[in-house]
């Protein structure tokens, strides 16, 4: 009896193991089976994460004509605001390279993510040339970051911003937060004017006039700011002894230097003693691009370690782009558009003006 009862428990003990093992091949299967659904799942949902980054690539895209065969196309993931004023077509973009664009004339003017580059190229170089500058005027720099550039100068007591579009300023006043403390500055006087028309009328002279102004297309608000007669006759008289100018002269790369850049530095040098072009690539632009400053006195031999001198004890925050180095390098053309400037013969008149490729909205508006 004893016997079989330690027999019938070693049947039964083998029974339930052969249960138990026919279980654990079945959770076995059912987990292989679970994990099989979830890798399916996760393929299918990144095959639809694949197919709408494809739709959103394909459906937004922003389209730039840089030439008549040439075009610059990146793309965007919202539309911020399209308009137009009485000068020109407004456009904000959120984009997914450079992040917000301000687009004038279907032109890029400024990217949020690059716009450092540009501002800081135009506004400090002359602003750190000029051994005490007091008073500074833009001519254009609607959305307000060349404003604040000059307003890092300790020794700025006065900035004036002329810009002859309203609807612009306005717009980025609200859009382009980013410039809401230059915009409230008690030393920025904010003039809503065309700037030949202010500068012919003020009484006023200045330490450094900047040219932020559109490129020069044909029927846009202010390619006769880019004139002889208007450097000579209105705007050379308003600046003080030692005053510098400075404007933006469009692109300047082996291939684009020619289209204004070379022009327009031809025309200051026959208009003021000593002219100095320099360059930097602006990603955004998709270009090299240039600046010209000018001045009847001699710009001062600066080297490296002064002008960071200078900008250490001048300017108030953070540049993000300018520093000795970088001017040096941006001074520094080559060779094949210094020799195109050297040998440039064009003179930018009213009546011989050369254009970036595109028309503003006075000329689409005479079709």
């Amino acid at each position: 009896m004893h016997t079989k009862i330690e027999i019938k428990h070693a049947q039964t003990s083998k029974h339930d193991s052969l249960h138990e093992k026919r279980g654990q091949k079945l959770v076995g299967l059912f987990n292989g089976m679970e994990k099989v659904k979830e890798k399916e799942e996760e393929e299918e949902h990144v095959k639809n994460c694949k197919q709408q980054q494809q739709q959103q690539r394909c459906s937004l895209w922003f389209e730039e004509e840089v030439e008549r065969d040439l075009r610059w196309v990146y793309g965007i993931s919202k539309i911020l605001h399209i308009g137009a004023s009485e000068f020109q077509t407004i456009e904000l973009v959120q984009s997914v390279p450079f992040g917000k664009v301000l687009l004038l004339d279907g032109k890029l003017q400024s990217a949020e993510l690059d716009e450092f580059v540009y501002h800081e190229s135009i506004v400090h170089p002359a602003l750190l040339y000029h051994s005490n500058p007091k008073s500074v005027f833009i001519m254009g720099g609607g959305e307000g970051s060349t404003a604040r550039e000059a307003l890092k100068h300790s020794c700025v007591k006065k900035v004036v911003m002329c810009d002859i579009d309203q609807e612009v300023v306005d717009f980025c006043r609200h859009h382009m937060t980013e410039n809401a403390e230059a915009f409230s500055s008690p030393r920025l006087e904010l003039v809503i004017n065309d700037a030949r028309a202010e500068l012919e009328s003020c009484n006023e002279k200045f330490d450094v006039i900047i040219g932020d102004l559109n490129d020069p297309v044909d029927g846009g608000p202010c390619f006769t700011l880019y004139t002889q007669s208007f450097y000579m006759n209105i705007l050379k008289p308003k600046l003080n002894f030692g005053g510098i100018l400075v404007t933006q002269a469009g692109p300047a790369g082996i291939l684009s230097h020619r289209e204004v850049y070379s022009s327009i530095y031809n025309t200051l040098r026959q208009t003021f003693k000593y002219v100095v072009p320099y360059a930097a690539h602006v990603p955004s632009f998709a270009d090299t691009w240039g600046w010209v400053m000018a001045s009847d006195q001699a710009f001062p031999m600066i080297k490296m370690e002064e002008t960071n001198y200078r900008i250490q004890n001048r300017i108030q925050g953070e540049l993000h782009f300018l520093d000795g180095q970088t001017l040096c390098a941006m001074l520094a053309l080559n060779k094949h558009v210094w020799k195109t400037l050297a040998g440039e013969t064009h003179i930018f008149t009213e009546d011989s003006a050369r254009f970036i490729h595109g028309h503003g909205r006075a000329f689409k508006n005479q079709k």
